[in-house]
């Protein structure tokens, strides 16, 4: 066993055993219902302290074991994954930072120690996705940096307000925060800096961009870390959106981020964005339901979200990875005979995105909907929520069918098989979880027994929606190629939905480049221009022609000499 196997069983190792730390200290929490505030003074000088502290209760403590136990099933994956890259060290180095940036936000009460985690993802996130170092990956991971960079100016700005309060904890003031304009302002502008960080409307473009970077990555960032940020930010911000009545605005935007992934994901044949696009999907879920003052039942769906969407990168990556780096999913079919173990995790995966009954994602996900429908919701969210549902099912089916059934469409390689067993065994794992992850967490965050009476009809509506679009994407799949559906007078319909509403080319041309290029312009013109001329530039060119002019009269010139003394003659003889 060599060194770099001996960096990623390690990294495995440490990260397995905190993560199973984390979730029984999580468990603890929740039964006794005890909050923990520990301090630790980092500096004192004279009068100065500069004091870190750190917030243990039950939902950050819950959310780092689910984080760390996905981290170590990556690194153990990403052994297989990573084999013939020579900087693999550097790649798992990268990753256990990524985690740590997020560890800092989980357990951080005070805004200033969660900056350093929401600007640790940032950056890091932007070196994972340039790690192919070509220029696709180059534009996704300036993309992703600078949507972020929008929300951490917000976020800046949100500091700068809370000295109004006398302190960053937050933690303190949300429940006392008046409906004063300060706390309005704040509560906007982490709003907004969520909606950047959880890639929601009109900050979607990016997400699907970062699939340039390795798919372990992918696994990691779009289930548990970096989009899951600003969903963590507004649970903990949940008090104050309700009291500042700007929930109606986040259940607007959550519902359009839902629909418009959901559309897009139907007309999309690459493997790894319909995955980020169905996790774009979950995001405005749980973003509209936060809207509504269900802080609980968000985090749930954030955890059960995280173990399928996981599992589901992880068996993207083994497909991806033995068909030569192929993503088309026009490419695959009949990958359960080649992949029959990875294949039974997909599918597992799948189901529990569609929110099949007693796997991961129903418990969550039928929770949400059956609140929905309880709630004095109006008809427009009414039918997000719930063509959405049917839109999840439906690009999920197709994607079954794409890759399961139907003869393989690339040429023949007999190389294709189950052989990582490193990358099976982070499977397996995964998929352990993914299977009985949601009836534990329900009986952990929900231990009082409660039931939702409602009309078979509509407790039977969720059921049923997604049956409807199961079938919708299996009628959609079968006649995808004809010429009637695929027509040119249907062009820009599809364009349209297939390109998530042309939002990567407002994003990239609307808002980054044609700024970028008008302060090009001025700089060439002000700085380089005018300010130049009539500045630096301009007092040099002046004292050179001086000079220029200084040393030709030094040069004794008989010319110059008379001139001077037939203008010293005419003073002389008329007085001028």
């Amino acid at each position: 066993m060599n060194w770099r196997l001996n960096i990623c069983f390690i990294s495995f190792l440490f990260l397995f055993l905190f993560s199973f730390t984390s979730f029984l200290l999580g468990l603890y929490l929740c039964l006794v219902k005890i909050t923990y505030f520990i301090e630790w003074e980092v500096v004192s000088l004279n009068s100065m302290n500069i004091v870190m502290t750190i917030l243990i209760d039950w939902m950050s403590a819950l959310f780092m074991g689910f984080v760390l136990f996905i981290s170590s099933m990556v690194i153990f994956y990403s052994n297989d994954y990573m084999e013939g890259d020579p900087f693999k060290v550097r790649f798992i180095l990268l990753v256990l930072m990524f985690v740590l940036s997020m560890m800092f936000l989980i357990i951080s009460p005070n805004l200033i120690s969660i900056l350093l985690g929401w600007d640790g993802l940032g950056l890091i996130s932007y070196l994972l996705v340039i790690y192919y170092q070509n220029f696709k990956s180059y534009n996704a991971g300036m993309l992703t940096v600078l949507s972020n960079r929008l929300g951490d100016v917000a976020f800046l700005l949100s500091i700068a307000w809370m000295l109004n309060y006398g302190s960053w904890n937050y933690v303190f003031y949300l429940d006392f925060m008046s409906d004063s304009f300060e706390a309005n302002i704040i509560a906007f502008l982490m709003i907004f800096a969520a909606m950047t960080k959880s890639a929601q409307i009109p900050f979607s473009s990016w997400l699907p961009a970062a699939m340039a970077a390795p798919t372990p990555v992918s696994a990691l960032v779009h289930s548990s870390t970096l989009v899951t940020a600003g969903v963590y930010l507004m649970i903990r911000f949940n008090n104050l959106i309700m009291n500042m009545d700007l929930g109606k605005y986040l259940l607007f935007i959550g519902g359009m981020t839902m629909f418009m992934s959901g559309l897009g994901a139907n007309f999309e044949f690459d493997l790894k964005k319909i995955i980020a696009l169905s996790t774009l999907s979950q995001l405005g879920l749980m973003m509209s339901i936060l809207s509504m003052g269900f802080a609980s039942l968000a985090f749930f769906h954030l955890l059960t979200h995280a173990l399928f969407k996981a599992l589901l990168f992880m068996c993207a990556g083994v497909y991806i990875h033995n068909l030569g780096d192929c993503q088309d999913i026009r490419y695959m079919g009949s990958m359960i005979w080649f992949f029959p173990l990875t294949s039974s995790c997909f599918m597992i995966s799948n189901l529990a995105l569609c929110g099949f009954p007693f796997l991961a994602g129903f418990y969550s996900k039928d929770l949400i909907l059956e609140m929905c429908v309880m709630s004095n919701l109006n008809l427009i969210s009414f039918i997000f929520y719930f063509f959405s549902t049917g839109l999840t099912a439906c690009y999920t089916l197709r994607l079954i069918y794409y890759t399961m059934s139907g003869s393989m469409n690339m040429s023949s390689s007999g190389n294709m098989s189950d052989e990582g067993w490193f990358m099976l065994k982070g499977m397996f794992m995964m998929m352990f979880m993914a299977v009985i992850g949601g009836s534990m967490l329900c009986w952990v965050m929900f231990n009082i027994p409660s039931t939702i009476s409602l009309p078979l009809s509509y407790k039977t509506l969720a059921l049923v929606v997604s049956i409807f679009g199961a079938w919708a994407g299996y009628q959609i799949s079968q006649f995808a190629f004809s010429s009637e559906l695929y027509g040119e007078k249907f062009l820009f319909s599809f364009s349209f939905l297939g390109s998530m509403w042309f939002m990567p080319f407002i994003s990239t041309r609307g808002v980054y480049i044609y700024p970028l290029y008008s302060g090009k312009n001025m700089l060439i013109s002000f700085d380089q221009g005018w300010c130049e001329y009539l500045g630096a530039q301009g007092l040099y060119k002046t004292f050179s022609n001086y000079s220029v002019l200084n040393q030709s009269y030094q040069n004794n010139y008989f010319k110059i000499y008379l001139l001077f003394f037939f203008v010293w003659l005419l003073v002389m003889l008329f007085g001028f």
